[in-house]
């Protein structure tokens, strides 16, 4: 083991994961990968969006995660009529006090599911722009800390549906990792069928981690070894995105970190306390495709993402990982 962590903090770690991910699997059935790739995000200490077709069931996977969890869960349903301080809260007088009392808005929680975010309006997605970064709210000067652990998990519609507003690339990077849901398999979308709930609401979970321990796990993730060829070979697929002509721009100096973060996270939830190579390619794509644009862009959202994913996969198999 690295002399940075011990064995039993990271098997006992990995203990507490594998709860919550049995847990969530009682209800988000056939997308094992999914649940992995959240949960690495939330351990990262990240934000998640998850862009997809409706229905599919993005609603589903973050309440299933917060209820997972002894935390504070929060929804906010994104409209074009929702003002900012309908998502960050208020200063309002209070003729008892004759001051001004600071309301707090439905940010103010652990998980916090921003649904349908692009169909806001840009003034009210920039909203989130601050507490996605620095977890506080600052209303008239003062500043009120949302609580630890945070999590924004926002659910996103393809941008060229009707009546959308596509997030900035500033508010695109501030998320970690972005997720793709999919259709079921046939057998796993026949036991959805058969099962008798009919709301996200609806579901009875039992939370089976705490706040503290989730805290304690995010910590030790930042311990997770990461050795300088691992740590090279992740700089060499960033300064590959900064060279490819096919995009507008590489990946930042914010998204390298991103990247080494996530790897981390995914080692501590495979039980290890130090990066493979494999934890730096597997989360590429989720990390690395939402901050990037191409030249030519591609005839929809949709399309877009598929075609950076295929130049990113092109670059992956130019840069073999070290040994």
């Amino acid at each position: 083991m690295s002399e940075f962590v011990s064995g039993t903090l990271i098997a006992d770690g990995k203990q507490a994961l594998d709860r919550v991910r049995a847990n969530m699997r009682r209800t988000i059935k056939g997308k094992d990968e999914v649940i992995d790739q959240v949960l690495t995000c939330l351990v990262a200490g990240g934000h998640a969006l998850v862009e997809d077709m409706p229905g599919v069931g993005k609603t589903t996977l973050a309440y299933a995660l917060a209820r997972s969890m002894d935390s504070a869960f929060s929804r906010i349903q994104f409209t074009s009529d929702l003002l900012p301080t309908d998502v960050t809260g208020v200063a309002i007088y209070d003729e008892t006090v004759r001051e001004f009392v600071f309301k707090k808005g439905p940010v103010f929680a652990n998980v916090v599911l921003a649904d349908e975010i692009n169909r806001a309006t840009p003034k009210t997605q920039s909203a989130l722009l601050e507490v996605m970064d620095r977890a506080r709210v600052t209303v008239d000067g003062a500043a009120h800390a949302v609580g630890a652990p945070f999590m924004v998990f926002a659910t996103q519609n393809p941008v060229d549906y009707e009546g959308t507003f596509p997030l900035p690339e500033s508010q695109m990077d501030r998320f970690l990792m972005r997720l793709h849901m999919g259709y079921p398999q046939s057998a796993d979308e026949l036991e959805i069928l058969r099962s008798v709930r009919t709301a996200y609401d609806a579901i009875e979970l039992t939370p089976v981690i705490t706040r503290d321990e989730l805290l304690r796990l995010q910590g030790l993730s930042t311990q997770v070894f990461v050795e300088d060829s691992v740590l090279e070979f992740l700089l060499k697929i960033v300064a590959a995105t900064r060279t490819e002509a096919e995009f507008k721009a590489g990946i930042s100096v914010r998204g390298g970190l991103a990247l080494k973060r996530a790897a981390q996270a995914r080692a501590l939830l495979r039980g290890r306390d130090f990066v493979l190579p494999d934890d730096v390619t597997e989360l590429v794509m989720p990390v690395f495709a939402h901050r990037l644009a191409l030249v030519r862009p591609g005839s929809d959202s949709l399309e877009e993402r598929r075609l950076v994913t295929a130049v990113l996969k092109r670059i992956l198999g130019t840069l073999p990982p070290p040994l």
